[in-house]
């Protein structure tokens, strides 16, 4: 009776977890965003159990449904399944990457093999393939549409891609791959995000800090006062910390000792070393792609993006790279010689390369980035974007107080058509913080769809940042770099906001990986037009819009350092591309193969790749393994795009935006190369990209 009494007591108490959490039940929030504010530690693991077992009751029933394999009853049952599953991922990474902490962490490798577990479980399931398979068969006498043709496509290759054709044994296997590498990921990341909180510099006197602006000593004095050391300036491997220094401060050891922080992350031989991970996750990438019959991983990556294959893609890199090298080592020289007279007989290092290009900048074109930060106030910037996206799709951005947020930084914005429909949801988090991973990133919170009920689920976007914080008396005043990336961040967002599919799977930012690249990379093309600066690089004292000699000089300088920029961007490609070009299990030397790539390349010991592999987030964790050569890829394709208004003498064309519009509304439901040909005409000719970068 006791027993009985106390199982009633568990189950009721279970009941009653399940009851209260935000994750689990219909929250009253504002145009259904998540509960950020209600959300706690405890309501994840029960969240995901519940949305987990769910899925799983889903994907039965589509399994054991009694009637004939259907488009209806299959194909479109599969996409509209783990709706739940959807909410509770789409806040936990989300926080988890922005915001998260030791105990998201174990959660996340509680998780992630169940998560790997059940992906496996559909993917590999027979039963399910089976009828997938018979509507594929039938697709040309079912009469769909050509969004419905995508989808039946698509799933049907996502499954014969990810093993549903292999024998059991090896799909046994593969389940084994997967779990596997996902755990590495995850610890990949925190691993970086460890290294990263780990270092801390704190300088005493402030003579070393000679040449640095005041507004980066009054962040380094905010950031050593918060850390307990009134006495100091304390620097750090984020970007927002030491790029000032290697710009400005003229003491060649702290510029030499803070990039070599940044530089050297998980690659120390502790505990949060990356380098066993890398070894490992190649293994397992390798065996991976050989149990689909590839030779190596880039050829089994490859097959479903617009390169196909890593030959291609080779071909691709090489007829950059040469005039990318051969403009980094004009720069070089330009350099050496300025080097050379501050201290004549030492060679250029690359902890001089951004020092001696600001002195540089100045001295060509008489433009210190220091002269043009107060224009670049952050709120100005975002606001001169929403007014971009305004004048050429006529959608408008509403702040929204009082909205349920995981962290006070973060900000949100209703997204409206003129006439008031809703377009989406965004999100803005702006500034570092401990929990949060390094770089800038755009994701989804909730998906866009139309359910069966026919109503359309708006988007709930997030944009990501690490720029400056705002100091005592100062606003954040973003860097040439910084205000890129906000245009950069804000064109992923768009492609998501905008989008209009049926279909999740096919909505928003899921194209190919070398296509989505395309909408972040052109809204760049603006934001450094004397036309567009005119609407956002206002005086953050003054209120003056900035004057019209700066402005030009900033475009007469357009083309500077860019054989820098190109080189160490195409190394980081080509690295990703030789680790996945690899064809063996064996282990190896992850230091010795990244110096033997390097030189292979030819690549010149005054530039360090943007990535090293140890802090390589993008190809072993985020999803550009074999992809980060996309960036380049979709850069041919922003700068023809560009050119598409240009030429027409409007960079605002309302026709031309009315075509790239539809583009963006389409995410992946059509082909890409197809989308691309119906929005321009003609395929993307590369010549305005090396226009573009002065080749």
């Amino acid at each position: 009776m006791k027993k009985i009494i106390l199982v009633s007591f568990v189950l009721s108490t279970i009941m009653a977890c399940t009851n209260q959490n935000p994750l689990l039940t219909e929250q009253n929030t504002p145009y259904g965003v998540p509960a950020f504010d209600k959300v706690k530690i405890e309501h994840y693991m029960p969240a995901f159990e519940k949305a987990i077992a769910e899925n799983k009751a889903e994907i039965e029933a589509i399994v054991n449904n009694p009637e004939a394999p259907t488009f209806a009853n299959t194909i479109e049952a599969l996409d509209r399944s783990g709706e739940l599953l959807d909410k509770v991922v789409g806040v936990f990474f989300n926080v988890l990457e922005a915001d998260g902490n030791d105990e998201m962490n174990k959660i996340a490798e509680e998780v992630t093999p169940l998560l790997s577990e059940l992906s496996d479980g559909i993917i590999l399931n027979d039963a399910l393939f089976q009828r997938v398979k018979a509507v594929y068969e039938q697709r040309e006498t079912l009469g769909l549409n050509d969004e419905q043709m995508r989808l039946l496509t698509e799933t049907f290759k996502s499954f014969a891609n990810n093993g549903a054709n292999l024998p059991e044994e090896k799909k046994a296997r593969l389940k084994e791959i997967n779990q596997e590498l996902g755990l590495l990921s995850l610890l990949f990341g925190s691993n970086v995000v460890a290294e990263t909180n780990a270092y801390q510099l704190f300088i005493t006197d402030e003579a070393e800090l000679k040449g640095l602006p005041e507004s980066a000593k009054a962040a380094a004095k905010e950031e050593a006062v918060a850390a307990g050391r009134p006495d100091a300036w304390l620097f750090t491997p984020k970007r927002t910390s030491f790029t000032p220094v290697l710009q400005y401060c003229e003491n060649r050891d702290l510029r030499k000792e803070l990039l070599m922080a940044y530089t050297t992350r998980g690659n120390h031989d502790n505990e949060n070393d990356n380098k066993d991970i890398i070894v490992r996750t190649m293994q397992l990438r390798v065996e991976k792609a050989q149990l689909f019959g590839y030779t190596n991983p880039a050829d089994y990556i490859l097959a479903d993006c617009m390169a196909k294959d890593a030959k291609t893609v080779d071909a691709f890199l090489e007829s950059v790279w040469e005039p990318s090298l051969k403009a980094a080592k004009r720069e070089a020289a330009e350099l050496q010689k300025l080097l050379s007279e501050d201290l004549p007989g030492e060679k250029l290092q690359p902890w001089d390369w951004w020092f001696y290009t600001e002195k540089l900048r100045e001295a060509k074109y008489d433009l210190n980035e220091e002269e043009l930060k107060p224009y670049f106030e952050l709120n100005n910037v975002r606001n001169g974007a929403f007014q971009l996206a305004h004048e050429l799709f006529g959608i408008n951005f509403e702040k929204l107080e009082g909205m349920p947020v995981y962290n006070p930084e973060v900000e949100v914005f209703k997204v409206t058509y003129a006439d008031g429909s809703l377009v989406g949801i965004l999100y803005t988090d702006y500034f570092p913080r401990a929990g949060k991973r390094p770089g800038a990133w755009m994701n989804n919170i909730c998906n866009q769809y139309v359910d069966a009920n026919g109503v359309d689920h708006r988007p709930v976007i997030i944009n990501v940042g690490n720029f400056n914080k705002p100091t005592q008396g100062n606003p954040s005043l973003l860097s040439m770099d910084d205000v890129e990336t906000l245009f950069h961040e804000f064109g992923h967002a768009l492609h998501g906001l905008l989008s209009k599919a049926t279909y999740k799977s096919l909505a928003g930012t899921n194209t190919p990986r070398d296509f989505v690249e395309l909408p972040s990379q052109f809204m760049e093309n603006y934001c450094y037009h004397p036309q567009i600066m005119k609407t956002y690089a206002f005086h953050y004292q003054t209120g003056e819009v900035m004057p019209d000699e700066l402005i030009e000089k900033i475009n007469r300088a357009s083309t500077f350092n860019e054989g820098f920029v190109m080189t160490e961007l195409l190394s980081a490609s080509i690295l990703d591309m030789d680790y996945h070009k690899m064809t063996t299990t064996d282990a190896f030397d992850v230091n010795a193969f990244e110096e033997a790539s390097m030189k292979n390349m030819q690549m010149i010991p005054e530039i360090i790749t943007r990535y090293r592999s140890t802090f390589y987030n993008h190809i072993f964790t985020t999803g550009y393994a074999a992809g980060y050569y996309s960036y380049t890829w979709s850069a041919v394709l922003d700068a023809d795009a560009f050119a598409a208004f240009v030429e027409t003498g409007d960079i605002l064309n309302p026709e031309v935006a009315k075509r790239y519009l539809h583009l963006l509304e389409q995410g992946g439901t059509r082909d890409a190369q197809e989308l691309y040909l119906e929005f321009r005409g003609k395929p993307a000719d590369p010549k305005h990209l090396l226009e573009k970068k002065g080749f």
